[in-house]
């Protein structure tokens, strides 16, 4: 069993130039946490030095334990093993970057997310920015895998490894860019030791357009600024580019003043927002038309394990892991919380568990829902990715926006029964529309279904 001090480790999380970051386990009381350990990349280390990494490192401990924000990750304790420093903070399963499934070629397209939700991550990006400005910190490396995602959809900043204090000097070599390609800003990636806090509002307005399109900002052939948002989103008019092109200003002069001003001029532009969804909504005539079903689907309800590679196919699944095709379901309330889809012969929870929940407790608790005879069902059961994929629709533009969810809109990552491998099982995150996987420890919901073919004696009391 493999440990870093007294912490045992239970998987590599991510590396970058600076070291590797764990997943590890507190002995004694099992709680997961996340581990970061200096192990730098020898490259980096020629060109800066031992010494100075040491100091950077210490710096980034330092910076992360003296804030304390809602929206910036917190450090909870630091150490060195076999000369090797280290601090530990707490572990997320989910990044921005993630749930957009941005890969390692930046400039691919990537999944949109509901304007509310990116609104909202934005707000949540900017009040935690505006507390590092205000303790003198730019931060530098504002991107989506540097904002993590709790259990209950919140987002915290993380990642200070190349943050800078007021007045202080990059301490890398010149040639060592600072900042990530697409998200640094353009005086930030020309002089590091010269940016202040207007450099991390930029790739705020990068990151907002990439959640509304799908797509990093293209610049329009003549110059004159950014492709339009209502381009690939027709919910979208001028106010938003007009905030797109005010963040992401090539000139700091012309971007916001401050998180203070963005979070004022976001507050007009989600009130906008708002009145132009209840303004759509009230000019259609009586219920807005659902997805017309037809047919019936029987699909597949024993568990498989398969990895990553086979998953796409099996699941039939695009290069973004979502469906290449969507079923329309025929769905009716039942009785004491059951929702009943007649395409597929399937019984749903309309709302699942209460709190997320590790995959070994997620069977747990459909145990507890048997035991209980929920809503007269004695054959609840975790879905398939099959079985979850039916309740996924595109992310609503226009008309499908004021359509009321019938199901539960809490549970948003839902474990399915299918596994990755011994320790780790398939999801499906039914508000973006795709399939992901994580390891039995990620806190997700779980949602019960069951169908007459699972009837094992008596199925209902």
């Amino acid at each position: 069993m493999k440990r870093i001090g007294r912490y045992i480790v239970r998987g590599l999380l991510g590396r970058g130039g600076m070291g590797k970051v764990y997943k590890v386990e507190l002995p004694v009381i099992g709680r997961t946490a996340a581990l970061k350990l200096l192990e730098p990349d020898p490259l980096i280390e020629g060109l800066m030095g031992r010494d100075a990494i040491r100091t950077v490192f210490e710096k980034e401990a330092a910076t992360m334990a003296g804030l304390n924000h809602p929206h910036i990750v917190s450090i909870n304790d630091y150490d060195q093993a076999r000369d090797k420093l280290f601090y530990v903070m707490d572990y997320f399963a989910n990044n921005l970057g993630t749930m957009m499934g941005e890969s390692y070629t930046v400039e691919a397209p990537s999944r949109p997310i509901p304007v509310d939700k990116a609104i909202r991550y934005t707000r949540q990006t900017v009040k935690g920015l505006g507390c590092l400005h205000d303790a003198g910190i730019v931060h530098r490396d504002i991107k989506p895998y540097n904002l993590l995602i709790t259990p209950w959809d919140t987002l915290k900043i993380c990642d200070f490894g190349l943050s800078k204090l007021r007045g202080e000097r990059y301490a890398g070599p010149s040639n060592l860019k600072v900042g990530s390609p697409y998200y640094a800003a353009p005086e930030q990636e020309r002089n590091p030791d010269h940016v202040d806090h207007r450099a991390d509002l930029y790739p705020v307005g990068v990151m907002l357009y990439r959640m509304l399109s799908g797509n990093l900002p293209e610049i329009k052939t003549d110059g004159t600024g950014y492709v339009p948002l209502g381009t690939c989103h027709p919910d979208l008019d001028e106010r938003w580019d007009q905030f797109i092109m005010k963040a992401a200003a090539v000139d700091p002069e012309q971007r916001f003043p401050s998180a203070k001003a963005m979070l004022a001029a976001l507050d007009h532009l989600e009130a906008h927002w708002q009145e132009e969804k209840e303004r759509s909504c009230r000019m259609l005539d009586g219920e807005p038309e659902r997805r017309q079903v037809t047919g019936s689907a029987r699909l597949r309800g024993e568990p498989v394990k398969c990895p990553p590679r086979e998953a796409v196919l099996k699941f039939d699944l695009d290069a973004l892991w979502r469906p290449n095709r969507y079923r329309a379901g025929d769905l009716t309330l039942e009785r004491d919380g059951v929702i009943l889809d007649r395409t597929t012969n399937l019984r749903w929870q309309r709302a699942g568990s209460d709190f997320p929940k590790a995959w070994p407790q997620a069977l747990r608790y459909i145990e507890h829902l048997n035991e209980s005879t929920f809503g007269g069902y004695r054959t609840w059961r975790l879905p398939t990715v099959e079985e979850l994929m039916s309740l996924l629709s595109p992310v609503p533009q226009g008309r499908d926006r004021c359509i009321a969810p019938l199901f539960d809109i809490t549970q948003r990552w839902l474990w399915s029964a299918d596994r990755r491998s011994y320790v780790a099982s398939y999801y499906v995150d039914v508000e973006l529309g795709f399939v992901g996987w994580q390891d039995f420890s990620a806190p997700y919901y779980a949602r019960a279904v069951c169908s007459d073919t699972d009837r094992k004696g008596n199925g209902r009391s």
